[in-house]
C-alpha cells in the first residue's frame, strides 16, 4: 500500500514568517516555501492550506529512502515532538529541494533573458538593414 505524507512547518525566517510545506509520496520528496509576512494565526494557516495547497509550486521531486512505519515508544514520540517544536531552522531535505527549485528558476530566467536579448539584437539588425536599403535606394 502506498502512503503519502504532508507536513507544514511555520517558522520565523527574519524578517518574515514562512510556511514550509513538505510532502513525501512514492519515495519522492518535494518542498515549497510560502511567505506569510506577519505571524499568522491558526485560521490564516488553515485558510492557506485549504485555498492555496493545490496551486503551490513545489520543488522538483528528490528521491529519498522512505522510513518504515513502526510502533514508537511514548517517550521516543515525546522526545521527537520536543525536537520538532524546538526552533532549529529548515531541514536539510527541504533546503536541498528549495535550492533545486531556485536553481531551476534561475536557469529559466537565464534562458528567457537570452531569448529576449537575441530577439532585440535581431530587431536592431533588421532596422539597420532597412536603413541601409533606404540609403542605397536614395530615399
Amino acid at each position: 500500500m502506498e502512503t503519502a505524507k504532508a507536513k507544514l512547518t511555520v517558522l520565523f525566517d527574519p524578517p518574515f514568517w514562512i510556511g514550509l510545506f513538505e510532502r513525501e509520496r512514492a519515495g519522492r520528496y518535494e518542498a515549497c516555501r510560502v511567505v506569510f509576512g506577519a505571524e499568522p494565526r491558526d485560521i490564516e494557516v488553515y485558510a492557506c492550506i485549504l485555498d492555496r495547497y493545490d496551486r503551490l509550486a513545489f520543488s522538483p521531486a528528490l528521491a529519498f529512502d522512505p522510513e518504515t512505519d513502526r510502533a514508537v515508544s511514548p517517550k521516543r514520540a515525546q522526545r521527537e515532538a520536543r525536537r520538532q517544536t524546538r526552533p532549529s531552522g529548515i531541514g536539510t531535505k527541504a533546503q536541498q529541494a528549495l535550492q533545486l527549485q531556485r536553481e531551476q528558476g534561475r536557469e529559466a530566467r537565464r534562458v528567457l533573458s537570452r531569448e529576449a536579448r537575441d530577439a532585440e539584437r535581431d530587431r536592431r539588425f533588421q532596422l539597420h538593414r532597412e536603413k541601409q536599403k533606404r540609403k542605397h535606394r536614395g530615399r
